[in-house]
């Protein structure tokens, strides 16, 4: 990167680790696929910390477990509406989703019953299904988002039962080593940073335990390094290799609920925190155990990413500051447009439905895309506008607002010439109102008048 950018983002991270006194801290921008820059403050064992060396990520670790769950999704093992009971049967909650638990809206309560979890040595999941009594919803599933690390637990062991191996073996056939991610795990190994707490009225230190969180572990066991972290940055950005589907991914990081109704700044979609912070809507995840605090966030719209870790139980501003690195990069190093590129082939038949269509008198603009996609926006550029992906002959299936999910289909009058456009039930003409035998109601056989009389 620039000279500019490079010191503008060290200048950032050196002023957060010496105003929260970590005792070390690391960062690192994603953009294009790769590492673009990487920068240390403070000390490891004496010695500046590189991207090689272990902290541990905290709730980072619920990203890789939903991601295993959505590839028993894809896989058509599971549907994110089941409830737990048809996978994992017995527990208390057994009427709480899937889905509910990835989105932290099952309503399950946030920690699990017992010694401060995140501190003492884990049990099996016998244990921790036990302790899960008739309390353990705390709200109606589905009413509103509540933040619960047991759901994770519980997730963690639907993926063992589902595949048959541990959850952490499962990770690591399933997406560590795909991604390369060798220095990912779930206890740490040589080099990484020891977990500290900062007294908060002087400048000395306590050395936090890192025990096996055992059942626990789902929510927030590993360990990583920066390397690996911004491979898992590139993996949110939609570079997912043959993990999982860019599309899932996508899914993934749409909030399914927000934590704040009015303007919100925090949300949760399948695994994935949403964040909107300087102007900018930010997907990824936080992390904090005992002794570290780490976060990962990227800016799917500019292809930017950053990420921190510091060896601090509290104080340093993480996520503000991951974010405060993208903006930055795109303060200093804007991304460009892609060029613009003529398609390679296009289907004339389609080339031929492009254009003016009407939806009663509000005209629309049809436009052709790469691999016969389809976008139908309103020409003023108000209201609703959606592209649409083929799924058979004259269908087409909508990705994005209000049109997610329904079907557009071309009709055709008998001769097999184009008639209109009908989805989700509203029509579309070629002229306002036209095509009258298609509008239901009818259109006025007076037509269009001069005069409202």
């Amino acid at each position: 990167m620039l000279q500019t950018t490079e010191f503008a983002l060290l200048r950032r991270i050196a002023a957060v680790q010496a105003d929260s006194r970590a005792p070390s801290l690391v960062a690192a921008v994603v953009r294009d696929g790769a590492i673009a820059w990487t920068g240390a403050r403070g000390k490891v064992d004496g010695l500046p910390p590189t991207t090689d060396i272990q902290y541990r990520i905290g709730s980072i670790t619920k990203t890789f477990i939903a991601v295993l769950v959505m590839r028993l999704r894809d896989e058509g093992r599971l549907d994110l509406n089941d409830p737990l009971d048809m996978h994992v049967p017995g527990t208390s909650f057994g009427e709480v989703t899937v889905a509910q638990l990835l989105s932290h809206t099952g309503g399950l309560t946030s920690e699990s019953p017992g010694a401060w979890w995140e501190r003492a040595e884990g049990d099996d999941w016998t244990a921790l299904e036990c302790s899960l009594t008739t309390d353990a919803v705390r709200h109606r599933p589905g009413a509103r988002f509540h933040y619960t690390n047991v759901g994770y637990g519980v997730l963690g062991e639907l993926v063992a039962r589902t595949r048959g191996a541990s959850w952490l073996d499962v990770l690591t056939s399933e997406i560590l080593k795909p991604l390369e991610m060798t220095r990912t795990t779930p206890a740490p190994q040589a080099p990484a940073a020891l977990g500290w707490a900062v007294h908060p009225f002087a400048d000395v230190l306590l050395n936090e335990p890192t025990p096996d969180s055992g059942a626990m572990a789902p929510a927030g066991q590993l360990w990583s390094t920066v390397a690996d972290l911004a491979r898992w940055a590139r993996f949110i950005l939609g570079d997912t290799g043959d993990v999982l589907h860019p599309d899932t991914v996508a899914e993934m990081r749409t909030p399914i609920h927000v934590d704040d109704n009015d303007a919100w700044t925090m949300g949760y979609g399948l695994g994935f925190e949403a964040i909107r912070l300087g102007g900018r809507r930010l997907s990824g995840h936080s992390g904090s155990m005992p002794g570290f605090l780490a976060s990962v966030l990227v800016d799917w719209r500019t292809g930017t990413g950053a990420l921190a870790m510091a060896n601090t139980t509290s104080g340093v501003p993480i996520v503000t500051m991951a974010s405060e690195l993208i903006n930055i990069v795109e303060e200093h190093e804007p991304t460009l447009p892609a060029e613009w590129e003529p398609m390679t082939e296009a289907d004339p038949a389609l080339l031929a439905l492009t254009g003016l269509w009407h939806w009663g008198p509000t005209p629309y603009l049809l436009r052709l895309m790469p691999e016969g996609w389809l976008r139908l926006t309103p020409v003023n550029g108000m209201g609703r506008q959606s592209r649409f992906r083929p799924a058979g002959k004259d269908s087409w299936t909508g990705l994005d607002g209000y049109y997610a999910g329904e079907t557009l289909t071309l009709r055709r009058h008998p001769d097999g010439s184009p008639s209109h456009l009908d989805l989700a039930t509203f029509v579309f003409t070629r002229e306002p109102y036209g095509t009258p035998e298609a509008i239901p109601g009818g259109v006025d056989e007076h037509g269009w008048r001069t005069r409202d009389k």
